[in-house]
């Protein structure tokens, strides 16, 4: 079986996009940029087609440079896979719980009651510290996704403005 030269395919990608781009006219344009966060204006008073083959091979040319696929980021999940357990910090806040817990009650003459009462409370903590340290890793996966949305966004942005389209 013989495989297909990736730039065949790449071109032959550009080819549909372009195809697609030409029948669905203006709408697919407006759509295409502004699924970008792009505002794109023909200063050459370019056509709406024009537009919508400029803005398809921008796409190329910006996927191609960044090696970023927006449709594929904005589609991803930003939740890390790892275990549903958590990181451990319940198990550590209980077993400094009992630690802390055991001593005071050393001290009040019951080791046993105030290891199980520290162990409680430190099993509380621990699950706070979960849930903020789950959040502090979701919203850093957000932001990594947005700057490469960004990234690409700026090289779209780039193609279309050496192509005589103002951007914001």
């Amino acid at each position: 079986m013989k495989k297909k030269p990736i730039v065949s395919i790449t071109f032959s990608l550009v080819i549909v996009l372009f195809a697609i781009t030409l029948m669905m006219g203006n709408a697919f344009a407006q759509s295409l940029s502004s699924s970008l966060g792009v505002v794109a204006y023909p200063s050459k008073g370019q056509s709406a087609e024009q537009q919508s083959k400029d803005e398809g091979e921008c796409f190329a040319w910006a996927k191609q440079q960044t090696g970023i696929d927006p449709m594929a980021v904005a589609s991803a999940p930003t939740q890390q896979p790892g275990p549903a357990v958590g990181g451990g910090e319940r198990v550590k806040g209980a077993a400094r719980g009992a630690v802390g817990g055991a001593a005071i009650g050393a001290i009040a003459g019951d080791t046993g009651k105030g290891a199980g009462i520290g162990a409680v409370a430190g099993t509380m903590a621990g699950g706070k510290k979960a849930r903020q340290n789950k959040a502090a890793k979701e919203q850093q996966a957000e932001q990594a996704k947005a700057g490469t949305l960004q990234q690409f966004s700026k090289a779209f942005g780039v193609c279309m403005e050496g192509r005589n389209y103002a951007i914001k």
